[in-house]
């Protein structure tokens, strides 16, 4: 059977298998869209925050207002007591929990540092992030606005008492993402983590539907390498305007910043389907089992987007975490799409990713060998002792 007829079958049996043609037609588009509308806010606000107020006074009082006033927080609920707040905290009603000490007037007007506490998780990252900040940005407003008063009530004008109160000002400018994004941030990272998955999960469905059809020695007997190509083809097509879909949709329809060259992103996401091809099928000839391939691309794709290097630095991973995002193809991929969309970086810093990339095409020739020393020899001998049984 030559490669045409070969896609021609494949044709067939994707029309006819929903779940396959499921895999490749709506389901990824409904997928990007959720993941999408999940971040599609943007930037966080209004994260719910609790106040025990120990102090009661109108500068307490005042503090709060400030905590309030910042678009990031919203003061849901003050509480009587820190033990009725730290159950909410615990809870998961309010992200942090903040302590106003019962003197705090008195110390304000004495000249003494009062200490107001925050209690916030700092294991749910972005939203400790933001809490933190817009906490340190709420009480350094209200700290500045004590100390020009002060300044102003010693004679100063309003000038010099912000210059005494803030004697070196800081600007922090953005140079990539400067409107803090979130979307932006982690949807671009988390829908190529999402496509690799499927690139793998589709590759191993469709050697699946072999496996039950006729078995991967009748398949592969004839011409391994014409029956792979046809088989993973179309799939590389499909997957490929999809990748090209969600790129469309992020830096056309969405208008997030794309500085690079499209050229380099498109070969990439190529390189990166077949690297994850390869994967797929040296692990699937090796097992020869659907749900043992499958639980294993489970495993071996689901934490990519955790090694990436987009939420946690990559150079302060230790050593197993570096190794293991090195043995995933969008780890690479991403580089690539990061260094393109944000620097418009030349093909030359491309170059190393898209080489890592064809690295994994190894896998091509590892699973040729192991369909030719294992299935098919072991088909043969198989077939022989039938014979000799039969004579």
């Amino acid at each position: 059977m030559s490669v045409f007829q070969q896609l021609r079958r494949e044709w067939g049996l994707l029309i006819t298998d929903p779940w396959l043609r499921a895999f490749v037609s709506w389901v990824p588009l409904l997928l990007f869209f959720i993941l999408w509308w999940i971040f599609s806010a943007a930037i966080p606000r209004d994260l719910a925050i609790g106040v025990v107020d120990l102090d009661h006074s109108d500068l307490s009082r005042n503090l709060v207002r400030h905590y309030d006033a910042n678009s990031v927080l919203r003061v849901s609920n003050q509480y009587a007591s820190v033990r009725e707040g730290s159950f909410a905290l615990r809870g998961g009603e309010i992200n942090a929990l903040i302590v106003i000490p019962a003197m705090l007037k008195r110390d304000v007007i004495s000249g003494h540092p009062p200490q107001v506490t925050a209690f916030y998780n700092t294991q749910y990252l972005l939203t400790g992030k933001l809490v933190s900040s817009g906490l340190l940005l709420a009480q350094e407003t209200f700290a500045v606005k004590i100390d020009v008063l002060k300044a102003m009530a010693h004679g100063e004008v309003i000038d010099q008492a912000i210059a005494t109160a803030v004697p070196v000002s800081g600007q922090i400018t953005p140079l990539f993402n400067s409107n803090n994004n979130y979307a932006q941030f982690l949807a671009s990272a988390i829908i190529p983590a999402f496509w690799q998955v499927l690139i793998i999960l589709v590759t191993i469905v469709a050697l699946s539907r072999e496996l039950r059809l006729q078995g991967l020695a009748s398949w592969l007997e004839h011409n391994p390498i014409r029956a792979i190509v046809g088989k993973l083809l179309p799939y590389t097509l499909i997957l490929w305007i999809h990748g090209a879909i969600f790129l469309y949709v992020m830096f056309c329809v969405l208008n997030w910043p794309m500085n690079g060259d499209w050229g380099i992103l498109l070969l990439s996401q190529l390189l990166m389907i077949l690297a994850s091809q390869a994967v797929a099928l040296l692990v699937f000839v090796i097992v020869q089992n659907a749900d043992v391939a499958l639980s294993f691309a489970a495993a071996y794709s689901a934490p990519s987007f955790a090694f990436m290097g987009v939420t946690f630095p990559a150079t302060n991973m230790n050593t197993l975490a570096q190794i293991w995002r090195d043995l995933i193809p969008v780890s690479h991929y991403m580089q690539i799409q990061l260094y393109q969309s944000n620097h418009g970086a030349s093909i030359e810093t491309a170059l190393p990713q898209m080489g890592a990339l064809i690295l994994f095409f190894i896998c091509f020739p590892l699973a040729y060998q192991w369909i030719v020393h294992w299935i098919l020899k072991n088909h043969k001998s198989d077939v022989h002792n039938v014979r000799i049984e039969q004579a």
